[in-house]
């Protein structure tokens, strides 16, 4: 394996890259800082941009930032893409979500989230993930010609009690199980592995240069970008099944250890 090879480097953001408390370790910063000459790195994440940006502060002006899997990527200020859910299926998404007992609804735009629920309960949950939101009355009152996704959050398991109320809009759309307490609901093109391929042709990175690590299913379409794909310890079955390798949990700072072996391969004897 040949680690050298590597180019570009993407990684997931909840369950991967981040620890249980959300935090990116020290660590981590000082592999980027020995690394960004060999690679270019990129954070996606099924997040609000905004929210990536404030984990990785420090080095956001540096690499490129997919938010909301797939809808968005900005490298800097630069937009490099852009896919908005399609208009005509936001009211049925909305209504059909309502139904969902325990479910919390987010329309997920470009320029922040959406929500009919501010109680206190919801919104500190929400604030982890969402830096900038508006309380609306009524959610089908949004202009929904900037939103990009509807993000579903259930309190005990969101494929358990939403996946199935919402399956049917599959294949108009893509419904994605993104976390414990997540599905996400988006533009049938709108996922990780779309955005990285568009990254990988504009950098002129090939799939063989390209290490991909992810921990959840709206992950998979991305770890299929990057030969070197690993899986953590803590991911989902389907991402393991995929996955050509597998690395720690993210509580054990998996990502940081390969990352720690790319170090290695890429300094000169």
């Amino acid at each position: 394996m040949d680690l050298n090879k590597v180019k570009l480097v993407v990684t997931d953001m909840d369950g991967t890259l981040l620890n249980s408390k959300g935090e990116v370790s020290q660590r981590f910063f000082a592999l980027y800082r020995e690394l960004k000459d060999h690679i270019h790195f990129v954070a996606a994440s099924g997040r609000q941009y905004h929210s990536i940006k404030h984990k990785l502060e420090r080095i956001a002006s540096e690499i490129t930032i997919v938010a909301e899997n797939g809808g968005l990527a900005k490298r800097d200020q630069q937009e490099l893409l852009f896919t908005g859910l399609p208009e005509t299926h936001l009211s049925e998404i909305v209504n059909k979500a309502r139904k969902v007992n325990n479910a919390e609804i987010i329309l997920c735009g470009k320029d922040g989230a959406y929500i009919e629920n501010g109680d206190s309960k919801f919104t500190n949950i929400l604030k982890e993930y969402y830096h900038k939101y508006n309380i609306t009355g009524d959610l089908n009152s949004v202009d929904p010609s900037g939103i990009m996704k509807v993000a579903l959050y259930h309190y005990e398991d969101s494929e358990q009690f939403i996946y199935p109320e919402v399956q049917e809009l599959e294949g108009d759309l893509l419904v994605k199980v993104s976390g414990k307490h997540w599905v996400d609901i988006s533009h049938p093109e709108a996922n990780k592995g779309r955005a990285v391929s568009l990254i990988q042709q504009q950098m002129g990175v090939s799939t063989e240069e390209t290490m991909v690590f992810g921990d959840y299913n709206n992950d998979l379409e991305m770890l299929e970008r990057g030969y070197f794909s690993y899986a953590m310890q803590n991911a989902h079955p389907k991402v393991k099944e995929i996955a050509r390798f597998e690395t720690g949990s993210n509580d054990h700072e998996g990502v940081e250890e390969v990352l720690e072996a790319l170090v290695k391969a890429k300094t000169p004897v």
